[in-house]
This record gives structure tokens, sequence and C-alpha cells, in this order.
């Protein structure tokens, strides 16, 4: 696992040992790297479920303004500040170790690019779509974007009028879904 492109470019970054944290495997980050790959740079990013960091390690080599880690596996958490300090980028990161429900509920940041990936079977990613895109609930900036990783059978629920699909790619068994928020037209 490495980051792909910019200042931290090429570098390797450390992995969880065991099965219980599963990373994008890098065909799959390359392909949502390539759709982002002019909606990054000077935006403001929320990795939900960070495991290695990798997500926003990648935003912010490529020039995020920030990023804010969620993980609430302890051994996860250290291993996203280790990643951080490895690629150097710790300046622009905020790393939490708390449950991705509880941050998004009391948190009174907004954020341009939103990443969820929750464990497939624990239906997290519905509860947590469903509620980041509550109208009135306002934690994605307009026109941000909520990228969607889940298995490629399941199907996402329709998104309410203030959000748009912008596309679903598959890679085999897993799928990346966009959303795009709308203005405030």
């Amino acid at each position: 696992m490495r980051v792909i492109t910019g200042s931290a470019g090429g570098r390797r970054l450390l992995e969880l040992e065991g099965m219980e944290t599963r990373p994008t495997t890098d065909r799959v980050k390359e392909g949502v790297f390539n759709a982002l790959q002019f909606d990054i740079e000077g935006r403001r990013v929320l990795d939900l479920f960070a495991g290695t960091g990798q997500m926003g390690i990648e935003c912010l080599s490529r020039g995020a303004a920030a990023a804010v880690f969620v993980e609430r596996r302890k051994d996860a958490f250290e291993l996203v500040k280790k990643n951080l300090a490895l690629t150097n980028l710790q300046d622009r990161a905020t790393v939490i170790n708390g449950d991705a429900r509880d941050f998004v509920v009391r948190t009174g940041e907004r954020f341009d690019l939103v990443f969820l990936d929750p464990p497939y079977a624990s239906g997290l990613l519905e509860e947590l779509l469903e509620r980041i895109t509550a109208p009135g609930f306002d934690i994605l900036n307009p026109y941000g974007i909520i990228v969607a990783e889940h298995p490629a059978e399941k199907r996402l629920p329709a998104p309410p009028p203030l959000f748009r699909p912008l596309r679903t790619y598959r890679y085999g068994k897993i799928a990346v879904t966009l959303l795009r928020r709308e203005g405030n037209e």
C-alpha cells in the first residue's frame, strides 16, 4: 500500500496485522482518485473509518487543505498517526480516536469530501449516508462529494433531492459510489 502521487508520492504506508481492517486496494484507490483529481486541492476532507488513513493521506499528498481522520480502533488510530508522520503530513491532519456516528452528530465542522468505508455487514454505510444527506444536516459543504465504498452487489438507497449520484464504479466485488451535494439554490 503506497501513496500514489503528490508530496508523499511513492511512500509506503504501514498496515495493520490480521483481517479486521480491510484497506482499500490500490486498484480501487487509483480509480477513485482518477475520478476526484480536480476535487481535492484546497479542500477539507473527512476520512471516517480511517483504518490506515490511506484515503485522507492521499488527499493531503495531493494538496487538500486539511483532513480529519476518525477511527474507533486504538491500534488503527495509532497507525494513522504513524502513517501521517511517515508522509510528513501531520501538520494538516487531525486524528480522532472515536466512533464515526458520534463524530458526525457532534462535529460543527463542514467538509468538501467525505470518505465512507465502514465494515460492509455493519449497516453503518446506510445509517451514515442517511444522516449526512438529511435535510438541514450541514456536515457537507455545497458541491461537496461523498465517496461511499460498498459491495458491488449492493445498491445504495436513492439520495434526497439536495444530493445527486455522480457515478458508481465497479472493481470486481467492490463498488464505489460518488454523491455530490448541490449548491444552496
